[in-house]
């Protein structure tokens, strides 16, 4: 009979991974958890209006708009939503660090299954995932990024089984659209490795496909367009998505550990998931990028490229192990001592901006703003989205998505009682001066300098946002009896 202690090792073993991967997505992640960004609260509008029974708007009383590009994130926010925003966003930021924290146990199992590898080579992807703000910074974020993580992670370690890994990778494009090409060339990766036909990738390459095809046939059927709003409100400029999509492979650092090309050719799987990863990459450049911090567009496919570094692990030289680990750890210490955790305040600098914004916006009926979640989770009133990503009038409007061509006559036509101006500073002689901020987005610097704007409005408060001096200048339009009018 075997000794009691040889017998708890290989259960002690088969604990410890799923528990270091578990560790390191949760750390990391408690530590950003401050972070969120603007975004996250569209999506609880909308949902916050289905849970309400006015259907699927951004403003009560406006038409239906395409205006959350992951479908079926409000959807799957309905159960939560019959709250406050802020305590809707709350409650999406714990599902989000749920599903991250098991997709870490998940991947930290897989990982310490992986036949023929030494530990440090199962350890260190995971190590270098740890430190990864990005990552970390969007498990709590309120947005979808964690759930479409946990769905590509899911799809990398369901390899093995081709058509459900599909399936499944085809479920985080319709959270994602721009992981559709991803998805994709992971179903015919993972097929051919098993079964190197074409004809045999066939059918997981169509399962890839169908959510996001399912997605599409109901935008055009309701809203007359397969893609969403936000490709028409933010046009793709190929030289931001390039920079966009370099710097990102950089940040996230996982693809700096990962990256062993003869390694990973002796890993059909692993091949497969990078080959896939560098579609993401040439995708999102081709998308244009992103105006969001931290890489967003990048994260969901980050756990799969560590997945498949575990993978490559058998056939690498334990230097090169050691030489790209250290190299990516550098750069995370680098990012970090050159303000990589900031977003580490976002949550709470909006919370209070909205706060304080609350009482200033209580009277108004329809306030026109470039940012709109943080407003909409200060007033139930209309509000017009100057940047058109929930309005079609505007995202059909020449310009990008902080430049779009709208004009004072055009602003007046739409009937804001209220206007929101984010300037880099407050006004430098009291709010008479507002025109003289420096305003730093092209819309509202063109706005400020309409002249139709500064006859139809007239300055009534400074709404901070954070530390640094930056805020909003609160316009009231003259012939309303808003609070605070002059």
């Amino acid at each position: 009979m075997q000794p009691i202690g040889h017998r708890a090792r290989p259960l002690i073993a088969a604990l410890a991974w799923p528990a270091f991967g578990a560790i390191a997505a949760l750390l990391p992640a408690l530590w950003m958890r401050g972070f969120t960004v603007d975004d996250a609260l569209i999506s609880v509008r909308y949902a916050r209006h289905l849970a309400q029974g006015f259907g699927w708007r951004f403003n009560v009383s406006g038409p239906s708009t395409d205006g959350v590009t992951p479908l079926p994130w409000p959807i799957l926010l309905l159960p939560l939503a019959r709250a406050a925003p802020v305590a809707v966003l709350a409650r999406a930021q714990v599902l989000g660090g749920v599903c991250w924290v098991v997709v870490g146990a998940a991947l930290g199992r897989a990982s310490g299954s992986v036949a023929g590898a030494p530990w440090w080579g199962r350890a260190a992807p995971l190590g270098v995932l740890s430190v990864s703000v990005p990552v970390a910074a969007y498990a709590f974020s309120g947005m979808e990024t964690p759930v479409a993580t946990a769905l590509a992670t899911a799809a990398a370690l369901l390899s093995l089984r081709p058509r459900t890994a599909a399936l499944v990778a085809g479920f985080a494009a319709s959270l994602r659209p721009e992981l559709a090409p991803w998805a994709l060339a992971l179903a015919v990766g993972c097929s051919l490795a098993r079964k190197p036909t074409l004809a045999g990738a066939l059918p997981a390459a169509l399962l890839a496909m169908a959510p996001l095809g399912a997605c599409a046939v109901l935008r055009a059927a309701v809203w007359g367009s397969p893609v969403p709003l936000a490709v028409i409100a933010k046009p793709s400029d190929l030289a931001h998505g390039l920079a966009y999509a370099g710097a990102a492979c950089v940040v996230t650092l996982v693809p700096i550990a990962a990256f062993a090309p003869l390694a990973l050719r002796r890993e059909p799987r692993a091949m497969a998931l990078a080959v896939a990863g560098l579609v993401h990459v040439a995708a999102i450049a081709a998308a244009g990028g992103d105006w969001m911090p931290y890489a967003r567009l990048m994260v969901p496919i980050v756990p799969s490229l560590a997945y498949a570094g575990a993978l490559a692990s058998p056939w690498m030289a334990p230097a090169a192990v050691a030489a790209r680990f250290t190299l990516a750890v550098g750069v995370g210490v680098a990012l970090l001592l050159h303000g990589g955790a900031d977003g580490r305040r976002v949550g709470a600098d909006r919370a209070a901006l909205i706060a304080a914004a609350r009482p200033v916006l209580s009277g108004a009926r329809r306030v026109a703003s470039l940012d709109i979640g943080w407003v909409s989770a200060a007033t139930e009133a209309d509000i017009v989205d100057l940047a058109g990503v929930t309005d079609p009038r505007i995202a059909s409007l020449p310009g990008g998505h902080t430049s779009k061509r709208v004009d004072g006559p055009m602003l007046v036509s739409l009937e804001p009682d209220v206007l929101l101006l984010y300037a880099l500073h407050p006004p430098p002689g009291g709010l008479t001066a507002w025109r003289d901020c420096a305003y730093a987005r092209t819309l509202e610097a063109r706005l400020a300098s309409d002249d139709t704007v500064a006859d139809r409005f007239a300055a009534a408060s400074w709404l901070p946002l954070g530390a640094a001096g930056a805020g909003y200048v609160v316009l009231v339009a003259r012939a309303t009896g808003c609070p605070g009018s002059p």
